[in-house]
């Protein structure tokens, strides 16, 4: 009974979030038109079949969708003045994140798996469902609690934490084998690339689809999950560091 009333307040929070943030500019302009702008500068000219580049529309998608919606919730509500009617209400801030994330990945999943059915239909080979379900899943999750944890800067203007986010994001993308398959790489830049979770998530897509990957997909999933546990972990402790500076 204590854990139905957990998750009935994780989803009030959600459903909140979700009539609220899901068209508000900055999603729309970071969650949805710059990874169709990014891939059209990068795949427009270039001789790419459609499996090579499902992998990188993909990856894109889930990442930018996912860090679109966090970032925007918290600054705007304590500009509003929102943040301090929910904490007065019957929840706590786990609570409040764990509904923003809730909202952020459901987002996330919605858009990346319209955009993996879009590119499937172009007949690509060998695809392995269960690798690609567990990838969108995982990396929504993932990056929505990425997209939080950038968010606790104590700042109630949106459009400072989104240039924040975007100096992380940003290099991110072109450092974890999206425009650049990591056998590609100079060994410097390769070793780099290995920090990203991106990289894990783009290698798992191109296993997706029976590319040839430099991770194994089961290690690529543990070091994934393994993401996800420590920035959930991160993204707590830094609200909680910071949530007394949002009312000063």
């Amino acid at each position: 009974m204590r854990i139905r009333g957990y998750v009935a307040r994780i989803w009030a929070v959600a459903k909140k979030d979700m009539r609220i943030y899901y068209l508000k500019g900055p999603v729309v302009i970071f969650g949805m038109l710059i990874p169709a702008f990014l891939y059209l500068a990068y795949a427009v000219g270039r001789n790419i079949t459609p499996q090579q580049a499902i992998p990188g529309i993909m990856s894109m998608t889930v990442f930018f969708t996912s860090t679109s919606v966090g970032p925007v919730i918290m600054p705007w509500e304590a500009r509003s003045r929102t943040l301090e009617r929910l904490l007065s209400s019957p929840v706590n801030m786990p609570i409040i994140l764990l509904g923003d994330a809730a909202a952020s990945a459901m987002f996330a999943v919605a858009l990346t798996t319209a955009a993996s059915l879009v590119g499937l239909s172009l007949r690509v080979c060998a695809f392995k469902p269960a690798i690609l379900a567990f990838n969108i899943v995982a990396s929504a999750l993932c990056y929505s609690f990425l997209g939080l944890a950038m968010s606790a800067y104590p700042s109630d203007v949106p459009a400072t934490v989104m240039m924040l986010s975007s100096l992380v994001k940003f290099p991110m993308v072109f450092i974890s084998g999206i425009f650049i398959p990591i056998e590609a790489m100079p060994t410097p830049l390769r070793l780099v690339s290995l920090l990203s979770p991106l990289t894990y998530t783009t290698e798992l897509f191109r296993a997706s689809v029976g590319l040839n990957v430099q991770v194994a997909p089961r290690f690529a999933a543990l070091i994934l999950a393994a993401y996800t546990a420590a920035v959930t972990y991160v993204t707590m402790r830094l609200h909680k560091a910071t949530l007394p500076r949002r009312f000063q």
